[in-house]
């Protein structure tokens, strides 16, 4: 069977992206597309699109799935955002993003506000083939780094999260917070919100932002606030007395699409 390296999806959101106090792209047509490798983007109907407020640029790439790209920089209440937007005016015929035609996308960090309905949203779409559950357990978790128990506790929130280890989330009080450094790292999801991280000092080594927490994390998921987890990649984690096989997870929708390309590259959010 002929792996699919993009996949176009229509969305029923009402999605708009603002940059200098002007919305330029406002649309309730706009698609999800998945590509092997990389966070899922929007994109918008011409018609649904300021092209007055574009500037094409001498800017181009290529995608052996999609084809030739053309920039675009945004001009709006005095400021520029260069090679923000981009389109395949020509997809490559019978290619699996031969539909773009027509369509523009843009970079997320290069305009400033993303709305979804009346929410705003950060970091990126948020993807429908991906699920989070925070569900109470009674699970005895325990947290050993360099030979130191860091965690011991019999009361997690266990965070279930399509594409992603398992992540066990536990109560100060079951943490050795005297082995814990506060650092100014910090990292949003648009699935759980913002995230701050402490580093441990455990062995006579410090590593470096393996706890973090969501201490006001989004309405959709309250259990999981104030509450601290562990990089299980980078921790010895012990579920039940047997501890945890290395993490394998998957980085793209697309893999579950094709299910033979199961992968386990690091990724480095939690």
């Amino acid at each position: 069977m002929t792996k699919q390296h993009v996949r176009l999806d229509r969305t029923p959101r009402w999605i708009r992206v603002r940059f200098g106090e002007e919305t330029i792209a406002d649309s309730k047509q706009a698609i999800v597309v998945h590509e092997r490798g990389h966070l899922p983007v929007y994109y918008f109907p011409e018609a649904d699109i300021r092209t007055d407020l574009l500037t094409q640029t001498s800017h181009s790439t290529y995608c052996p799935f999609k084809g030739d790209a053309t920039y675009y920089s945004i001009q709006a209440g005095g400021r520029t955002s260069e090679n923000a937007v981009w389109r395949y005016r020509d997809p490559i015929p019978g290619s699996d993003g031969e539909g773009l035609k027509g369509y523009y996308a843009f970079y997320w960090d290069r305009v400033d506000h993303w709305y979804e309905e009346e929410e705003e949203i950060f970091v990126h779409p948020r993807d429908p083939y991906k699920r989070v559950d925070a569900i109470a357990s009674a699970r005895h978790i325990r947290i050993v780094l360099d030979g130191e128990v860091l965690a011991d506790s019999r009361r997690p929130v266990i965070v279930f999260e399509t594409g992603v280890p398992v992540r066990y989330y536990l109560p100060k009080e079951d943490v050795r917070e005297e082995l814990l450094t506060a650092t100014d790292h910090a990292t949003s999801c648009p699935y759980k919100g913002d995230a701050v991280y402490w580093s441990v000092n455990a062995g006579g080594r410090t590593h470096e932002n393996v706890v973090w927490s969501y201490p006001s994390p989004i309405p959709e998921i309250p259990k999981i606030a104030g509450l601290l987890s562990f990089y299980n990649e980078r921790v010895e984690v012990y579920v039940d007395g047997e501890r945890e096989p290395e993490p394998q997870w998957h980085r793209s929708a697309l893999d579950f699409f094709n299910a033979s390309e199961i992968r386990a590259d690091g990724v480095t959010t939690p």
